[in-house]
């Protein structure tokens, strides 16, 4: 066991870095490419079969005239915007809790796909997008030859 000098600078040093982390997380927001504030993002679920890439995001609240899909350099983007509902002032709010505003959700692509195939479809809050593989990301099933 070794002896440790004890030093409270450095202690309240730690406790200043761990506040400033704190507020800089809490009320700093992100935005996206064009400024504006970034409030909420969209729940995604990705996953593949041997044939396709699905992802499945939650974006309730919306019409599908309001959510963007596109693909470049392998990436896929889905943005859109939430709009906030009109305000009711003679209502009397103890809470809101929904959120509503910009969203950005990028996502490298774990292999190519064939860009010409991709859908999106928009239903009951779950908008699905569906990306073919192309024939060279697809596994292959080699034979063995006797030789």
């Amino acid at each position: 066991m070794s002896i440790v000098r004890w030093s409270p600078f450095r202690d309240m040093l730690g406790i200043q870095d761990e506040m400033n982390r704190l507020f800089n997380t809490y009320f700093s927001r992100s935005s996206d490419r064009e400024g504006k504030s970034v409030v909420w993002h969209p729940f995604v679920d990705i996953f593949e079969t041997d044939d396709e890439i699905k992802v499945v995001a939650e974006v309730p609240g919306m019409n599908k005239e309001d959510i963007k899909v596109s693909i470049q350099d392998n990436v896929l983007t889905i943005s859109g915007e939430k709009k906030q509902d009109v305000e009711d002032t003679s209502k009397n709010y103890h809470r809101i809790e929904r959120a509503w505003g910009t969203f950005e959700r990028s996502f490298s692509l774990p292999m190519a796909v064939k860009v010409d195939k991709v859908n999106a479809a928009y239903k009951d809050g779950i908008l699905t997008i569906t990306l073919p593989k192309s024939e060279e990301a697809k596994p292959k099933e080699i034979d063995v030859s006797v030789t």
